[in-house]
């Protein structure tokens, strides 16, 4: 693949500045869309998070905005009340952008998927790390809890439609790749990371490899 062509973008582009340009370009949203928002979890939003192995989180701090994944078994993420959910924080690289941002401004966002379901959840809400073992126990996977978790005030949770997944065809597996098409993780980290060696490249991959997944 090469390079994008870095006059691609004319130097006079066409840009939306303000709201009403924007709002201008597109249908008035119908009422499903504007009064679907829910300030907490009902049985549909509840079944939606028991049922999802994954979901992405959204964080904003003095760097900027972070995007991260999150996964685990369905239901990893647990309702505490209709409020409340518990985002158990894994093992990882702890680069901790996230929870860095969440320590500034708490506001966060996050999007459920479930496999097999074009439709999403979003929530978006207000977020605290806690270390508290009784909230963290419960948590546990092959017998390993967490060291952190996310406590997120639900202050907005609505279903968000299916045209994004069904325009990608993400679950009918059309567009899996032969993961052996790509460079290996610590490949593209080599050339990712000035002047790191191959020696110290396995030595790092040896240490995430002891650490496991918990």
């Amino acid at each position: 693949m090469s390079d994008p062509d870095p006059t691609e973008v004319p130097a006079d582009v066409s840009l939306i500045s303000d709201e009403a340009a924007l709002r201008a370009l597109h249908h008035a949203p119908m009422s499903r869309s504007t009064d679907k928002v829910l300030p907490a979890l009902d049985l549909h939003c509840r079944r939606f998070i028991e049922a999802s192995p994954c979901c992405v989180l959204s964080t904003h701090g003095p760097g900027g905005a972070d995007v991260s994944p999150r996964g685990d078994p369905p239901g990893f993420v647990r309702v505490l009340d209709l409020k409340t959910l518990l985002l158990p924080d894994r093992v990882g690289n702890n680069r901790l952008d996230g929870m860095a941002n969440l320590l500034a401004n708490p506001r966060a966002g996050l999007l459920f998927l479930v496999p097999g379901m074009d439709e999403t959840l979003r929530v978006n809400g207000t977020a605290r790390l806690t270390d508290d073992a009784r909230l963290l126990d419960a948590c546990a996977v092959q017998g390993r809890a967490p060291k952190l978790g996310v406590l997120i005030t639900v202050e907005e949770a609505f279903l968000h439609c299916g045209k994004a997944l069904i325009r990608s065809a993400l679950w009918k597996g059309d567009h899996v790749i032969d993961r052996k098409s790509f460079p290996s993780y610590p490949s593209m980290l080599r050339d990712h990371v000035a002047g790191l060696t191959e020696e110290e490249n396995e030595r790092q991959s040896r240490i995430m490899a002891e650490r496991g997944l918990y």
